[in-house]
C-alpha cells in the first residue's frame, strides 16, 4: 500500500482511516503486506517507536537524484509501516499546504514520493502494489511506462483507488520535466489535462484494477457532475472499476468500550447515553437539558460538506430550540460563521474550531443527530460511527452516505436515519424536523435508535472484496 497518509503517522481524513485499517483487515485474512508513506513532522515528532532500517535511497527527480532514509514502525500484529524520509519534502507543519494554500513544490514532492516508494520495493518485490488518490498515482505511471527501471517488479499487479475525485494533482506543464517521462505522454491519451499535468489522471489510466470507495461513488464519478473533468477517463476505465465500501474499525469505534467515554452503552443499555450527552453539553458549555435535541458535525468546514445549506437554515434551527455542536476547521468563511453563531447563541451553539479526537468521540456518543448534508461524499465515516454510537445520521442520498443510512419509514418501522435527496436547505430543513418529531417518541425513538446499533459496518465484508480483487489479478 503507498499513500499519502496512514493512521496514526499522518491524518488529515478518511485516506488515513482506511490505510490504518484495512491493511489490519487484510493481514487478518492471511495477506502479508506493507504500507510506505512519507515522514512528516507528525510522525517524526509524534509519540512514535520508529526505527532507522538504514536503507538510503536515490528517487530520480528531473534530471538529479534525491536522497531519502527509510524508517520502520508499524501498526496491527506487527504490520510493517516504511516511512520515507527526506526533511526537505516532509519536515513541515502541514502535510500538504498551509493557511495561505498548496505548498508551490507539491508536484515535486509527491513525484519524489512515488519514486522513493518504487525505489524501496525494488529491494522487496510484492506481487500487489496498491496506489492511493493522486499523490501516490504517478508510482503506477511509472511502473507501467518505465519497466526497465524497475524490473524486480515487472510481475507486480496494481490497483489504484480513488478516494475523492475533487483531488486531482494538477500542475502546470512546467512541472513535467520533474516526471522523467517521455514527452510521448504528455498527451491527452495519456497525463496531459487541459494543458496542465494531471497525477490522478495517470493512475486512472495506468494501473490494472481501479476501485472506489463505495458502490454508489463508483457510479457517480462517471457523471459530468461528480467526475471533476475526468469522467470520460473512468467511463473508459468502467471495465476495470468496483466500488468497494470503507468500514470501520470498531475496536476503536464502539461505544461499549470506547476509552473517551465515562459512561459505555449498547443496544441494551441506551439509558447510558444520555449520561454521555450530559457529558457532552458539559464538555462544550452547553446547558445542560437532556429533553433539548443535541444536533452534531464533525467535518472539514468546505462546500463539499454541505455547509453552505447549514449556513442557510441555522436561523430556523436555532428557532426550533435545538442545541449544536460542531467540531471541524477548513474555509475561513464557515470558521467565522460558525464563531459569530457560538458568540450569539451560547447556548444553543457549541463550536471547536480544529480537530479534537477525544471530543470527537464524546459528541458520537452524546449527540441526538448527526448532519452530513454533502454535496458530494465518497463514502464518509461518521455516518458509520454514527450508527454504532445510535446517533442518528441526517444525511443526503449521495455516494457513501446512500449505500450506509436507510431512510427511516414509519409505516413499515424500518430505516436507520433521516435522508434527504434535492441539494436544497429546506430539504435538509425536511429532513431534520423528521427526526426532531420522531425523537419526541421516546418508543419509536428508542427502536431506531436499536436499530442503527445493530448494522455492521465492519473492514471484515469489505476486505473480503480487495481479497478476491487481488486474487483476481494474480490469477
Amino acid at each position: 500500500m503507498i499513500a499519502s497518509e496512514v493512521t496514526p503517522f499522518a491524518k488529515t481524513g478518511g485516506l488515513a482511516d482506511v490505510l490504518g485499517t484495512l491493511t489490519v483487515a487484510l493481514q487478518r485474512l492471511g495477506h502479508e503486506l506493507c504500507v510506505v508513506a512519507p515522514a512528516y513532522r507528525s510522525a517524526l515528532q509524534g509519540d512514535f517507536a520508529l526505527r532507522d532500517t538504514g536503507v538510503k535511497l536515490l528517487a530520480p527527480v528531473a534530471g538529479r537524484r534525491e536522497e531519502c532514509s527509510v524508517l520502520e514502525s508499524s501498526i496491527g500484529e506487527r504490520l510493517p509501516v516504511y516511512l520515507i524520509r527526506a526533511d526537505q519534502y516532509f519536515d513541515r507543519e502541514f502535510f500538504y499546504g498551509s493557511a495561505s494554500g498548496d505548498y508551490p513544490d507539491n508536484a515535486e514532492r509527491f513525484v519524489f514520493f512515488s519514486r522513493a516508494a518504487l525505489e524501496l520495493l525494488r529491494q522487496r518485490p510484492v506481487d500487489v502494489v496498491h496506489f492511493h488518490d493522486w499523490q501516490a498515482a504517478l508510482g503506477a505511471v511509472f511502473l507501467k511506462t518505465q519497466p526497465a527501471r524497475y524490473a524486480e517488479l515487472a510481475a507486480a499487479q496494481t490497483v489504484f483507488t480513488v478516494h475523492n475525485m475533487g483531488f486531482q494533482g494538477v500542475f502546470p506543464q512546467s512541472t513535467w520535466p520533474l516526471l522523467n517521462l517521455d514527452t510521448a505522454y504528455f498527451t491527452p491519451q495519456h497525463l496531459e489535462y487541459y494543458g496542465n499535468v494531471n497525477f490522478l489522471k495517470g493512475g486512472l489510466l495506468f494501473s490494472d484494477k481501479l476501485t472506489t470507495v463505495s458502490p454508489s461513488y463508483a457510479q457517480e464519478i462517471v457523471t459530468v457532475e461528480q467526475g471533476f473533468g475526468l469522467e470520460g477517463v473512468v467511463q473508459q476505465r468502467a471495465s476495470d472499476l468496483i466500488g468497494i465500501l470503507n468500514g470501520v474499525d470498531y475496536h476503536v469505534w464502539n461505544p461499549w468500550t470506547d476509552p473517551y467515554l465515562a459512561h459505555h452503552y449498547g443496544e441494551n443499555t441506551l439509558t447510558a447515553k444520555s449520561d454521555c450527552k450530559a457529558a457532552l453539553q458539559r464538555a462544550v458549555e452547553l446547558p445542560q437539558k437532556s429533553h433539548i435535541p443535541l444536533l452534531a458535525m464533525i467535518s472539514r468546514l468546505t462546500l463539499q460538506k454541505g455547509f453552505d445549506l447549514i449556513e442557510e437554515i441555522l436561523d430556523s434551527l436555532i428557532a426550533r430550540n435545538v442545541q449544536i455542536v460542531l467540531l471541524g476547521s477548513g474555509d475561513p468563511r464557515f470558521e467565522k460563521f460558525f464563531r459569530e453563531a457560538a458568540r450569539k447563541h451560547p447556548d444553543q451553539v457549541a463550536v471547536e474550531i480544529g480537530f479534537n479526537e477525544a471530543l470527537a468521540h464524546q459528541i458520537e456518543a452524546g449527540a441526538d443527530l448527526f448532519l452530513m448534508p454533502s454535496l458530494y461524499e465518497p463514502c464518509g465515516l461518521n455516518q458509520m460511527f454514527s450508527l454504532k454510537y445510535a446517533t442518528i445520521p441526517v444525511v443526503r442520498a449521495v455516494g457513501g452516505l446512500k449505500d450506509t443510512v436507510q431512510d427511516y419509514d414509519a409505516k413499515n418501522q424500518t430505516g436507520t436515519g433521516f435522508v434527504f435527496h434535492p441539494y436544497e436547505s429546506r430539504a435538509l430543513l425536511a429532513a431534520i424536523d423528521r427526526g426532531l418529531a420522531l425523537y419526541r417518541d421516546e418508543h419509536a425513538w428508542a427502536a431506531l435508535r436499536r436499530r442503527a446499533m445493530a448494522m455492521d459496518y465492519s473492514w471484515d465484508h469489505s476486505a473480503k472484496l480487495y481479497n478476491n480483487l487481488y486474487r483476481q489479478l494474480l490469477s
